[in-house]
Formats: structure tokens, C-alpha cells, sequence
């Protein structure tokens, strides 16, 4: 299926403008998504992310989105809701998936546990949809995300907006945001396990 052109159908059929939580993992990977869904969204963030490997890095990444959301003119007001930082979150999913490479299980149990938060949240608070910013990345599974987002619609009820934002240049373009605005652009995931596997590629490259 091509997520981006589903996508596209679903907010053309727009009669007025819903209300969305999005998960974010990141300000480079969310600047382009930003850009096109508050077009269309009232958008509030949803930075739930206890893959990351440290708090210091987790807290490096929120500030870097809270400067990008207030920098940028978007066409609404957007709000972070911070889900506090939990370590264990991640760990207690993943076990048993350490030596798993990247992109394989492990990660889809990480999209899972992120997605699912973010779907319970949106559920509570009200709003019409939920999705993530994560399939802009070219080392994400589109259809993995897309797959958990459409179940997780029929569990807890709120409609999950289908995407693949890499589509038309989508990557590209973020890239191209996060220079514009001096964004801290990190070269790994966030989890250890990816922390790990782009140090060894590095070592070999060099």
C-alpha cells in the first residue's frame, strides 16, 4: 500500500480541521512532518521516547524540538506533552531481543510500545487521530508502523493517520530544515543497541 497517497485521501475528505497527537522522536524528524500536518491539524506533540539511551540525551532531543516548535511559525499553537523519561519502558520489551540487528523484531516492539502510548494518550485526552514521525526515516519499516497504527485504531477506538513521510522528498527536505534551523541531528536511533551498531560501522569505515 502506498501510505502517503492514503494519506493524502484522508485529509482531502477533511470537513474541518481535527485535532492530533503526534509522536515524535526527534525536532530534525519532525520538521518536515510539522510543516505539512499543521496545514491541515490542530497538532499537540507526544515525545514519548524510553528507547533513548540516556536522560541526557533525552533531554538534549526535547529541548532541540521545543526550540524548532518555537522558532518556526506554525499555523497553531503546538504543545509538547512530555511523558517522562523511563529507561525500563523499553528494556522490559526488548528483552530477550538484545542481539536482534537493527530493524529487525527489536524495533518493532520499540514502534509498538511508542505507538501504544501515544494511542492510549490520544484516546484520554480527546483527540480525533493519532500517528508518528517516525516512517521519515529511511531506516524505519513503513509498513510496520502503519500495521501497528491500524490495529492499535481498532483496540482503543481513535483513527490512526496512515503515512509514510519520506515519500516525496519528505527526508530530504527534513535534512534540508534541520541546516536551515542548526538542528542537533544525532547519527544513531537513540537506543543503545543502535548506539552501538553505528559505532562499529564507523570503526569500519574508517
Amino acid at each position: 500500500m502506498n501510505y502517503q497517497v492514503e494519506m493524502e485521501k484522508i485529509i482531502n475528505s477533511l470537513e474541518y480541521r481535527p485535532r492530533l497527537l503526534l509522536h515524535v522522536c526527534c525536532a530534525p524528524c519532525s520538521s518536515y512532518v510539522l510543516s505539512v500536518l499543521t496545514k491541515y491539524f490542530y497538532i499537540d506533540i507526544s515525545y514519548y521516547n524510553p528507547n533513548i539511551n540516556t536522560k541526557e540525551e533525552y533531554d538534549k532531543r526535547l529541548e532541540e524540538l521545543k526550540r524548532l516548535i518555537t522558532t518556526v511559525k506554525y499555523e497553531n499553537e503546538i504543545n509538547i506533552i512530555d511523558c517522562n523519561y523511563n529507561n525500563l519502558d523499553f528494556f522490559n520489551v526488548v528483552k530477550g531481543l538484545e542481539n536482534e540487528p537493527e530493524g529487525g523484531k527489536r524495533c518493532y516492539e520499540c514502534y509498538k510500545l511508542r505507538l501504544e502510548y501515544t494511542a492510549r494518550t490520544a484516546k484520554e485526552l480527546g483527540y480525533d487521530y493519532f500517528t508518528t514521525s517516525l516512517s521519515i526515516s529511511p531506516y524505519k519499516n513503513a509498513n510496520w508502523l502503519n500495521e501497528i497504527g491500524q490495529e492499535l485504531e481498532k483496540k482503543y477506538g481513535i483513527k490512526y493517520l496512515v503515512a509514510d513521510f519520506k515519500k516525496k522528498n519528505g527526508y530530504k527536505t527534513s535534512i534540508e530544515l534541520s541546516k536551515k534551523y542548526n538542528l542537533y541531528r544525532q547519527d544513531y536511533c537513540g537506543c543503545i543497541y543502535s548506539k552501538i551498531e553505528r559505532r562499529k560501522k564507523n570503526e569500519i569505515k574508517n
